[in-house]
């Protein structure tokens, strides 16, 4: 059960967060987290000792949301597939957390950040698993970094300009290049058949918030297709 200290602390990174994605760092003061969050300034000194404590700890804050999910995709026998829906968890993820998402990969503090250092120890895992299976066409560590920049890049646009033109479907068409771009091509299976559809469409409904459904029938179909994406066999 969340103490009162614990919720206090959950909303003064929030409304950080949020301040932070509309005005920068720079631009958002802690006594506009305070009235945010509903706290006096010494509470936020209290658990976070000053402005860059707690720009550490909102960074701190994304990040874990973002591994709890991150480790809840266990491997499958197919890698690449596993690249696929990491991908998609990850777009999904900044869409739904855009102001912890900007603060994460926008900025510096990313490249020190330990929580950071296992994504990529993921991703890497994923990679090193393809290379294994003779389907790379480049050195692991190169792969690592095309696939990271290209959907750290992706995410970015879709949170930043969300309207453009072109803009729908945009993660699905830059994931099938970069697949093409560092594996070499294998023969199509049956596994690349519904449960590759269902992955698509799933991320396509993660990008579409104004789909017309309600909130309970979008999240049905959304657990329906992750259903289909992870079948096997």
């Amino acid at each position: 059960m969340e103490t009162y200290e614990t919720q206090a602390r959950q909303r003064i990174l929030d409304s950080a967060a949020d301040l932070i994605a509309e005005s920068g760092i720079e631009g958002t003061s802690i006594r506009e987290i305070c009235a945010a969050a509903g706290v006096t300034a010494p509470t936020v000194y209290h658990h976070f000792g000053d402005k860059n404590g707690l720009m550490d700890a909102v960074v701190t804050d994304g990040f874990e949301r973002y591994l709890a999910e991150k480790r809840r995709r266990r491997p499958t026998a197919d890698p690449v597939e596993d690249l696929r829906r990491g991908w998609r968890g990850h777009v999904e993820f900044g869409l739904r957390h855009p102001a912890f998402y900007r603060l994460m990969y926008g900025g510096a503090r990313q490249e020190q950040h330990p929580a950071a250092a296992e994504g990529a120890r993921i991703l890497h895992g994923i990679v090193t698993r393809i290379a294994e299976a003779g389907l790379l066409r480049m050195p692991v560590d190169e792969a690592v970094q095309t696939i990271h920049a290209a959907t750290v890049g992706t995410t970015i646009l879709l949170i930043t300009d969300a309207d453009a033109p072109g803009i729908e479907g945009l993660s699905e068409r830059v994931l099938d290049a970069v697949i093409n771009a560092v594996l070499v091509a294998r023969p199509r299976t049956e596994a690349d058949g519904l449960p590759a559809k269902a992955g698509t469409l799933r991320g396509l409904l993660a990008q579409t918030p104004d789909a017309p459904l309600t909130a309970g029938e979008r999240a049905i179909l959304l657990e329906l297709l992750a259903r289909l994406a992870d079948r096997r066999g």
